[in-house]
């Protein structure tokens, strides 16, 4: 993959959120490259630090919460460098979020064209009303939305709709890059196969850039490109789905793969995954993924490993890929 191909860059980025217990660091040291025209799913359990990811790709991390360290390179141009004023301009007309829940997501007490219009407007001050309009009519044709339910309220609208209308203000100014939260999780199986539909003709139509964030595996095995796995605010692998899903690596992501319901296996054959997530405030020396792991070993409880590349394409954070360095016995015994 070349440079030119790299639409975002992720270097090294730590988000940190200042509780008084102590400081919780759910992105931990992330690196990532997103590219251009790609579908990139991002999975793991709940808490291990997906939706924070997706909200510092857009510099929306707010107090007690803060971006601590890192990069945010938005082609070309690093965004922790910019004015307020700048990244504003910058979310929706370039970078979109379609979040968790389009309900909560969406102003009561405007009508669905508002919404539309007043996005256009905002970042495009010269487009005028009626111009505005016939581009929110044009969104709404093409999401499959009746034209009559641009004068609707939110709650008037079902959840598949309503999350048409976030689909909607995401397209609205042709954002390059599209981070869909949880897009389908108060949707029903019927909507949700429509809605993933939609999704896929929308990203080759308008060539978008899709960032996937889910635990449902099956969405992501429909339509992602790559797959980063997240462990306890940490990528543990990288790879091309196909290949994720043929051969997983990391002993978390085997585990997270024979966990999935499969109507082919019997009442007894479902993994459960022994143990529970870390403590984010205070993880476990070494590998996160330790107390849980059937393959841990004595370096797993001394040294974090790094994610490198294993194979051309994958990159694995496990001790089992790498070469292990000699621990001083001086160093074990002071950690008891």
């Amino acid at each position: 993959m070349s440079v030119d191909q790299v639409l975002y860059s992720i270097r090294d980025l730590v988000v940190e959120y200042h509780t008084r217990v102590g400081t919780l660091t759910p992105v931990d040291h992330v690196s990532l490259e997103i590219h251009r025209g790609e579908v990139l799913g991002l999975v793991g359990e709940s808490g291990c630090g997906k939706t924070t990811l997706g909200k510092a790709l857009l510099r929306m991390i707010d107090a007690p919460g803060k971006i601590a360290s890192g990069e945010l390179v938005f082609d070309g141009v690093d965004l922790l460098t910019l004015p307020a004023r700048r990244m504003r301009e910058l979310r929706g007309s370039r970078i979109s979020m379609i979040f968790q829940d389009p309900m909560t997501s969406l102003n009561p007490v405007q009508r669905v064209v508002e919404h539309v219009t007043e996005s256009i407007r905002v970042h495009q001050p010269s487009t005028s009303l009626k111009a505005a309009r016939a581009r929110a009519d044009e969104l709404v044709d093409r999401l499959g939305i009746r034209k009559s339910s641009l004068t609707d309220y939110p709650h008037q609208l079902s959840g598949g709709m309503r999350q048409r209308v976030m689909i909607g203000l995401a397209l609205a100014l042709r954002a390059d890059i599209v981070i869909a939260d949880e897009a389908t999780t108060s949707l029903d199986v019927l909507v949700e196969a429509q809605f993933l539909d939609l999704l896929r003709e929308l990203q080759q139509e308008f060539e978008l850039t899709i960032v996937l964030i889910t635990h449902n595996i099956g969405i992501v095995a429909e339509l992602a490109d790559r797959v980063a796995v997240m462990y306890a605010g940490q990528l543990v692998e990288l790879a091309e789905v196909r290949d994720l899903f043929r051969d997983p690596k990391h002993p978390y992501t085997q585990g997270l793969l024979r966990a999935v319901p499969n109507i082919r296996l019997g009442r007894d054959d479902l993994y459960k995954m022994p143990g529970s997530p870390p403590n984010l405030i205070a993880p476990p020396h070494g590998c996160r993924f330790n107390p849980r792991c059937p393959h841990v070993m004595d370096i797993c409880y001394e040294r974090a490993p790094a994610l490198e590349l294993v194979t051309p394409g994958r990159k694995v954070h496990c001790w089992l890929y790498q070469e292990q360095p000699k621990i001083p016995a001086a160093e074990i015994e002071a950690r008891g």
